[in-house]
């Protein structure tokens, strides 16, 4: 068996689609009308009663029970991006973690919640670039010096 998407419900699936290749660069794979796959695995689906036979009523907006998740390397080229953006409601600032990654949490036009975090090779690279040695590093993160390798060199 293998893992093949994650579907959210969207009330327009033509404004959904815009948001998501606008903010996030995302790439359409496929495109069924109500229905549409990004290369990366997302669907939008509107008309997420009709799919799953329930009832409207049923479908819970802003549900607040999971996150998309996000890296992006030129993160404050992000924020700018997003700060531009007079749609984006925020789930409070930007926040930098104890591991050293930088994040910020949103909504998308769905109420979808959105967590945008640096890219954690970025967050290495800084560390390394700031002085600290990769062992030094490793202990800031709370990674072994081998997963922060794989992560600098895949």
């Amino acid at each position: 068996m293998k893992y093949s998407t994650t579907v959210i419900a969207v009330k327009d699936v033509n404004r959904a689609r815009r948001f998501y290749e606008d903010i996030f660069g995302l790439e359409l794979y496929q495109d069924y009308g109500r229905n549409i796959v990004f290369t990366c695995g997302l669907s939008l689906q509107q008309d997420f009663d009709w799919l799953v036979d329930i009832s409207k009523e049923e479908i819970t907006w802003e549900p607040r029970n999971m996150e998309l998740c996000f890296e992006e390397e030129q993160f404050d080229a992000f924020l700018e991006k997003l700060q531009g953006c007079g749609d984006i409601r925020f789930l409070g600032d930007v926040v930098e973690h104890e591991w050293g990654q930088r994040t910020v949490r949103f909504f998308d036009l769905d109420g979808h919640l959105i967590e945008v975090g640096e890219d954690m090779k970025m967050v290495i690279k800084r560390f390394l670039s700031s002085g600290l040695s990769m062992e030094e590093t490793s202990v800031k993160m709370g990674a072994s010096v081998a997963d922060l390798e794989k992560l600098l060199n895949g």
